[in-house]
């Protein structure tokens, strides 16, 4: 079995969720869309792989937004061809915060700015606790998506929609993929993030990532698993759903 990892950027790690998929069987691959050279101009021309070779496909986060094409060029509507046509062939799609938004746009919903960011440690409000844990996951989106008519959102913060299945995708708007490590990389790399507006001391949160590592490692593993076991085998939703 072989999982494919749709990094954005340079700093997307796959982290815990990598790691569970390889406990269970997946040959892991990393695809990287915007290479480290091309971070402030991330307008490139990029030949996404077939997704029909795969057996998963993981679209990761990054610190642009979907719908911001004037800044980051056409492969955004490429990759969301390819989340579309992995949907539509059967193909599991577990889609992580710019992912998950990306997720949405494909299967007919928008992405928009949200009311308010999110960055941190956040309990969230699920409908499925044997699914999506109430956690603590961790946050860092300015954006949020809006689903579209038929798809319900199974899990809530007070700032945005967190979680969503169709089918045999499964859309998140938090990191389970995040380690101390992975969030040292991403404040080295984004400090004129709109999340970090007004941020000036980031130790308090790095210190709660680096108390709860081991927790939210054993989360994502079991997200991993229940999303393998609940919603990769699902019923394919069938293709008149997509726009």
């Amino acid at each position: 079995m072989r999982a494919l990892f749709i990094q954005q950027d340079h700093v997307s790690p796959v982290g815990p969720v990598g790691e569970r998929l390889a406990d269970r069987g997946y040959e892991i691959h990393e695809f990287n869309v915007v290479p480290g050279e091309r971070h402030h101009e991330p307008g490139v021309r990029v030949d996404f792989p077939d997704p029909l070779d795969y057996d998963l496909i993981i679209p990761m986060g990054a610190p642009w937004s979907v719908y911001d094409q004037d800044r980051i060029g056409t492969w955004i509507n490429d990759e969301l061809g390819v989340l579309r046509r992995a949907h539509a062939a059967g193909v599991p799609v577990l889609g992580i915060c710019f992912g998950g938004q990306a997720l949405a746009a494909a299967l007919g919903g928008t992405v928009v700015r949200a009311e308010r960011g999110e960055l941190g440690w956040v309990t969230l409000r699920t409908e499925r606790p044997g699914l999506i844990d109430a956690g603590p996951w961790f946050e860092w989106h300015t954006d949020r998506w809006i689903l579209p008519e038929g798809i319900e959102a199974i899990a809530r913060s007070d700032a945005a929609e967190q979680a969503f299945v169709c089918g045999r995708s499964l859309g998140l708007q938090f990191h389970p993929e995040v380690t101390p490590d992975t969030l040292r990389l991403w404040l080295g790399s984004d400090g004129d993030d709109p999340a970090l507006a007004g941020v000036t001391d980031y130790q308090p949160l790095l210190a709660e990532t680096d108390r709860i590592a081991g927790a939210n490692r054993d989360r994502a593993y079991r997200l991993v698993d229940r999303f393998l076991d609940q919603v990769a085998c699902a019923d394919p939703v069938p293709v008149p759903l997509l726009r």
